[in-house]
Formats: structure tokens, sequence, C-alpha cells
């Protein structure tokens, strides 16, 4: 159900004359130029330190270069204008993007979990590597930095009204996650257990694959035409029934169409209106509609005479 907190956002952006693009650009920019600087880091450390958890963190940051990048230039096809070719406009690119994420995030999660297993099974764990002091270090200048690019992707995220950064800014949390087992497991490694740094490692690759099953559920579920469920559809007949000349709302579909709602109703008026009149009516509640709930794209309303 659309809020008032999400409607007074709306309007703030409006009125503020945000810049869609230019704040796109800012977040996606500072995302990648911060993963591939903690990437670096990491990669160096892992390396450097002999600690295959900081590796595999290392790799989780780097896709989060690509990710971010996908979800820029699908919230941006999003954007476009409806053309002859696409009436309905190109809000599905969002889901697009996400499920190419989603992808990435699953190839990835896999890849880091199977390292990470074969070297739990391993005949010989006593000739696993002791990883070094920078490894942690390295994990907790990954924790620090991946939640505070958790925080400011999700605000953007929030004024855009953007699936596509909110999935982004969850990979950022799911990174910080990770972290922390890398953390637990280089931790566990220096006072004695070197099996705890591969431990670490599967733990990371569960964080990864249950973001990205998240990811792709809701992409997949956007562009089904999933509704919108039945407390929304509730809220909205219940709006729309208190509007003067409603004798009563027949019939209420809602559907996702990326990050928007498409809403197709029938609704009984008085018979005996003139047609003008009739349509007047309708077209006040749907611009009314529109107004009120800020992700409905567009409602399409049918009359019917009320007995």
């Amino acid at each position: 159900m659309t809020t008032k907190k999400e409607n007074l956002t709306k309007n703030v952006r409006s009125k503020a004359g945000i810049d869609e693009s230019a704040v796109m650009r800012r977040v996606s920019l500072v995302t990648i130029l911060g993963n591939v600087v903690l990437s670096a880091v990491k990669l160096f450390a892992g390396i450097w330190g002999g600690s295959g958890a900081m590796i595999s963190d290392a790799v989780h940051s780097f896709s989060d270069v690509l990710t971010t990048a996908i979800a820029f230039f699908g919230v941006h096809l999003s954007k476009k204008e409806a053309d002859q070719r696409h009436p309905y406009g190109h809000e599905r690119f969002e889901c697009v993007a996400s499920l190419l994420l989603g992808a990435i995030l699953l190839a990835t999660g896999a890849g880091i979990g199977k390292a990470g297993l074969e070297k739990i099974f391993a005949a010989n764990h006593e000739a696993l590597a002791i990883p070094r002091a920078i490894a942690l270090a390295a994990a907790i200048i990954s924790i620090v930095s991946k939640e505070a690019m958790y925080w400011y992707t999700r605000h953007y995220a929030n004024i855009l009204n953007s699936p596509a950064f909110m999935a982004d800014a969850w990979h950022h949390r799911s990174d910080a996650f990770s972290s922390v087992g890398s953390l637990i497991g280089i931790a566990g490694a220096m006072v004695g257990f070197p099996i705890m740094d591969s431990i670490a490692s599967v733990v990371i690759c569960l964080f990864i694959l249950k973001v990205s099953y998240d990811i792709l559920k809701d992409a997949i579920v956007k562009m089904l035409d999933t509704s919108c469920g039945e407390d929304y559809e509730k809220a909205l007949t219940d709006y729309v029934a208190a509007q003067e000349d409603v004798v009563q709302v027949d019939v209420l579909h809602s559907r996702m169409f990326g990050n928007k709602t498409y809403i197709d109703m029938e609704l009984q008026v008085d018979g005996d209106l003139p047609l003008r009149e009739a349509h007047a009516i309708a077209e006040r509640i749907h611009d009314d509609v529109e107004a009120r709930f800020s992700d409905i794209k567009h409602i399409t309303i049918h009359l019917n005479p009320a007995a």
C-alpha cells in the first residue's frame, strides 16, 4: 500500500526539482569507485595475508562494480518516455537489470562456495595457510565501508523509488555481512583453527545466494503482472468507494509493472446521469487516484449504471 511517506517523498522530489539522472550518475559513480578501491584492498590483503575468505570477499566486492553498472543502466532505460513501440513505457528494464544482477550474484556465490567446500573436505587441514593480521584489518575496513555504502544507496533508492538501486543497496549490506563472516573465519584461523577460513568462505557463499534469490524472486514477480495484494487493493477500493458520486466499486484488478502499478476498475454511478457528467466523474476519480497513489502509473475506469 502506498504510504503517506511515499507520497510526501514524491512531492518533495518534485518541488525540489531533483535531477534524477544526475542523482543516478552520482550514486553509481560513488559506489563503483568505492567498490574498485575496496576490492583492490581486499584482494591484496587476501593474497598477501594468505586468506581464502578475504580473496572470496574481494571477488564479492568486485561483482558489486558490475552490478552497480547494471542497476544504473537499467534505471536509466526505465525512465525513457513511452513511444510507439513501447506505449506502456520502459519500467520493466529495471526488472531485466535485477535479473542480470541476481544471476551474477548466483554465479559468484556458487563459485565461492565450491572453492570453500573443496578446502573443507581436503584430506590435510593442517597444511592450510594461517592468515596474517592484514587480512583481519581488511575485513574490519570492509564491514565499515560496505555498511556506509548500503545506507548511502538505500537513501537514494527511496528518493528515486528504484527497485534496482534498492537491490544494489542490499547487495552492499550482504557484502558487509559476508565480511563479518570473513572476520570471524580469519580470527579463528589465526588462533589455531585454519579450517575456519574456509568455513568463512562457505558462509559468504550462503549470504550471496540468499540475496541472489531475493533479487531474482522480486524481479520475476514484477515481470509476471502480479497483483499488488489484497491489502493494497482493499485500501484503494475503500478510497475510491468513498468518493463523491460513486455508488460502489464492482471490480478492481492491480498489476505490477516494474516499479509502477496499473489498475483496472469498474465503478457504479447513477445510471440516469448524462454521458458528459458520468465521464467527468470518471476523469475526476482517475486524476485523484493517480495523484494520491504515487506508484500508480495509470488507472483505467469503466462505468456501470447503478441498479
